[in-house]
């Protein structure tokens, strides 16, 4: 069976009551349906950090990743700027010590 490689590209935010915070999470959901022809929302999970003074915090986060049509390795740099920008405007609309935007390769069954 054939496996194609993909790019997923993953963000991890923080599932905060604001509304700032949902209408980011909307707005990368749209984002990534258009470009890339859907996304997964992954809703209040646990997750823990260690804040910029060392205190390890609880946190709950939403996590929405898409795969691309892009294989990762021929397209580095491309999808590398891609997830910087979405990071930037991520932390531009959040008030947040970080976002974590995640890229790594998947292959799917053709």
């Amino acid at each position: 069976m054939p496996l194609s490689e993909r790019a997923r590209i993953e963000v991890y935010l923080p599932d905060a009551p604001s509304m700032a915070y949902r209408n980011l999470l909307l707005a990368l959901d749209r984002e990534f349906t258009y470009t890339f022809g859907g996304c997964t929302i992954n809703r209040g999970l646990d997750g823990r950090y260690l804040s910029r003074i060392g205190l390890p915090l609880a946190d709950r986060i939403n996590l929405l990743y898409s795969d691309t049509p892009f294989a990762l390795d021929k397209n580095f740099h491309r999808i590398a700027r891609y997830a910087d920008s979405l990071r930037a405007a991520a932390l531009e609309a959040l008030d947040e010590e970080a976002i974590l935007v995640v890229l790594l390769s998947v292959y799917h069954s053709e």
